[in-house]
C-alpha cells in the first residue's frame, strides 16, 4: 500500500462528506419544501455512512484525518445563510446543493487520478462516494 497516497485520498474523502455534511445541516432549516428536505435528509444519512466508513479504515490503518477547515465552515455557513434569506426557494437550494456536489465530484476526480498508487478498499470508497455524488447531483437537477 502506498501510505502517501492512501492517505491523501483518504482524506479527500474525509474532506469531501464533512463539507456535504456541513452545507445539508447549514441549509435544512432554511428548505420549506418538505419534498426537499426528505431527499437532504437522505443525502445526509449517505454522506454520513462514507465518513464513518473512511474514520474507520484511518483509525485501522494509522492515518489521522483532520476536521474540515473551521474558518471555511464557518464561511459556508454565512454564504449559505445569506443566500437563503434572499431566495430560500425550492429550485434555489437544490441550485445550491449541485454546485456544491458538482464541486465534490471535481475535487474528488481529481484526488482519484492524482493518486493512483492506493489501497484497493480506499479507492473503493472514493468510487463509492463519486457514484453516490453523481447519483444526488441527479436527484438535485430534478427541484430545479
Amino acid at each position: 500500500m502506498e501510505i502517501k497516497h492512501t492517505s491523501e485520498l483518504l482524506a479527500e474523502i474525509y474532506r469531501n462528506t464533512h463539507y456535504a455534511l456541513q452545507s445539508i445541516s447549514d441549509i435544512l432549516p432554511e428548505t420549506e419544501d418538505e419534498e426537499l428536505r426528505e431527499e437532504l435528509k437522505r443525502m445526509h444519512d449517505g454522506y454520513e455512512k462514507i465518513s464513518g466508513k473512511a474514520a474507520m479504515f484511518g483509525r485501522e490503518n494509522g492515518v489521522e484525518l483532520k476536521e474540515p477547515n473551521p474558518v471555511k465552515k464557518a464561511m459556508m455557513w454565512g454564504s449559505i445563510k445569506m443566500s437563503t434569506l434572499k431566495d430560500n426557494s425550492r429550485a434555489h437550494v437544490a441550485e445550491m446543493m449541485t454546485q456544491g456536489t458538482v464541486m465534490g465530484i471535481t475535487a474528488l476526480t481529481r484526488s482519484i487520478n492524482e493518486n493512483a498508487e492506493q489501497d484497493e478498499r480506499v479507492k473503493d470508497l472514493a468510487e463509492e462516494l463519486l457514484h453516490l455524488e453523481q447519483d444526488y447531483e441527479k436527484k438535485l437537477k430534478n427541484y430545479l
